[in-house]
């Protein structure tokens, strides 16, 4: 019995060898099935729920802002192939209108809307705004509608998702005047009070939010319990529960402290008034001084979107004319190289604050030219030359005659070419330097002397070429009548040789 299982078996084994050998001599190898290699997966980054408008501002607003960002999970896999993004906003009926928007690779048919995003690379991202949203009136803060989006690729699965959109709390005007401040110190104490005006009929229901920035050389001070902050005390957001009434305006209770940092010369304070309170997630680090409230205030200049405070501060910039001697003989044209020192110990941030040079050339003299390259081109006037005799050349330092030669925190000089028209003794030209944030005029102006000697006579030169050309012909003569006498010393020494 036990050896015809054995038997069996093997029978059983060799059938299936040479049936296998068989298959793969009759029909060609089949590919391996496919593993997923080429698939993968996307993320749509679209917020859960979107704000549209304030309900006071009904058919007036416009908003462009919602776009749909789709990232590529990073992975092996390759790009996404032939993205599509498609966008059905019917379920804003009442509370909307839309139309197209800015992508320009976005169509409309009635209410959906569709993106082609094309290819995108593993692990980056496309984004669109396929519609713009058109305010209705009649709407109530809290009305709201959802709209409803599918992104697909070639090779990944589709994912659909839905965002609720809604009717916003009323608007909170701030003052449209901004506040000008000057001469802060670094380190020093300064402070403002922020305001709103609550304009509409409705009231801010979930209470109110305020919103700053310090920008450009400004740190907040204040740390109120109620307000949260960044890690560079650059941006803070302070919530409130106070709802605000129709037609009343508001002030906090204290006022914001800030401070300019060092080595500044400008800085912006902005804040803004929310009646939806939300606060952003990079805002962690929260206050632990007594918490701001708000109290009534006048309604007086509360019309504008943002709150600005602009401040100058001590910091200068002090510039230090760079000059030198015309020097040379009259008629002919030398290169002077005139400009500007930076002391700081300020930097100005734009080509607009880095100042100027000017420069009225000593009498007896004509500027023909202020040569300058610009990447590969150039020009012969770096500077602006003036209308006159006797004006001034005008070098803005920030513009492009200068791109080659300037030396921000440096020495910045460039050549005026100067021709010596004639001798004027005592004479003197002037450079004077400027900047927005110069407080030392002691140094900003320094003179321009001219050394001129006098002109070859032209007697004197005809005497001179004489000369040379009769030194000329005597070295020609002197040398002929040595070669010559060589030549005969070399054949007599032969001849004797021969003998």
């Amino acid at each position: 019995m036990l050896r015809r299982v054995l038997i069996t078996r093997r029978l059983s084994a060799l059938t299936a060898c040479l049936v296998a050998v068989l298959a793969s001599v009759a029909t060609p190898a089949l590919p391996a099935a496919a593993d997923d290699s080429g698939r993968v997966s996307l993320r749509p980054e679209v917020p859960a729920a979107f704000q549209m408008y304030s309900a006071d501002e009904g058919a007036k607003a416009a908003n462009s802002d919602f776009g749909v960002p789709v990232a590529v999970e990073r992975s092996a896999a390759g790009p996404a192939r032939n993205v599509r993004v498609t966008v059905d906003t019917s379920g804003l009926d009442g509370v909307a209108r839309v139309s197209r928007g800015s992508g320009g690779n976005c169509t409309q048919d009635g209410p959906v809307f569709t993106c082609v995003y094309g290819d995108v690379q593993n692990g980056d991202g496309e984004s669109n705004n396929p519609f713009t949203l058109n305010g209705v009136d009649g709407v109530e803060p809290g009305d709201s509608g959802t709209l409803t989006y599918t992104v697909v690729a070639d090779n990944a699965a589709p994912v659909t998702g839905t965002t609720r959109m809604t009717v916003g709390g009323p608007s909170l005007h701030t003052p449209a005047d901004e506040e000008s401040v000057k001469a802060v110190a670094p380190g020093t104490s300064r402070k403002t009070t922020p305001r709103f005006a609550n304009h509409s009929r409705f009231t801010a229901e979930k209470g109110v939010a305020l919103r700053i920035s310090a920008d450009e050389g400004l740190l907040l001070i204040s740390r109120p319990d109620n307000c949260y902050f960044d890690t560079s005390a650059t941006s803070a957001w302070c919530e409130f529960s106070t709802k605000a009434a129709p037609h009343t305006a508001y002030r906090t209770s204290a006022p914001v402290r800030y401070t300019a940092a060092a080595g500044k010369l400008l800085g912006t304070l902005s804040y803004t008034w929310s009646s939806e309170p939300e606060r952003p997630a990079e805002l962690t680090v929260r206050g632990t001084e007594p918490p701001l409230t708000l109290t009534r205030t006048a309604d007086r200049g509360l019309t504008g979107d943002t709150g600005y405070v602009k401040a100058t501060t001590t910091v200068q910039v002090d510039y230090q004319p760079v000059t030198a001697t015309v020097r040379g003989r009259v008629g002919r044209t030398v290169t002077v190289q005139l400009g500007v020192r930076d002391n700081g110990p300020g930097r100005p941030l734009s080509a607009e604050t880095l100042g100027r040079f000017e420069v009225v050339p000593p009498e007896g003299t004509t500027v023909t030219s202020i040569p300058y390259t610009f990447e590969d081109d150039g020009g012969d006037w770096a500077c602006t030359r003036p209308k006159k005799h006797g004006g001034a050349f005008v070098c803005e330092i920030g513009y492009d005659g200068f791109s080659e030669v300037r030396h921000e925190g440096g020495t910045t000089v460039i050549g005026f070419k100067i021709r010596i028209d004639r001798r004027v003794p005592g004479a003197k030209g002037t450079i004077r330097t400027s900047n927005p944030f110069d407080r030392t005029p002691g140094n900003d102006q320094a003179v321009i002397p001219l050394a001129a000697s006098p002109a070859l006579l032209p007697q004197l030169a005809h005497d001179s070429t004489a000369i040379w050309t009769a030194v000329s012909a005597a070295g020609i003569a002197v040398l002929v009548t040595l070669a010559i006498v060589l030549r005969r010393r070399r054949d007599s020494a032969a001849a004797d040789a021969n003998s």
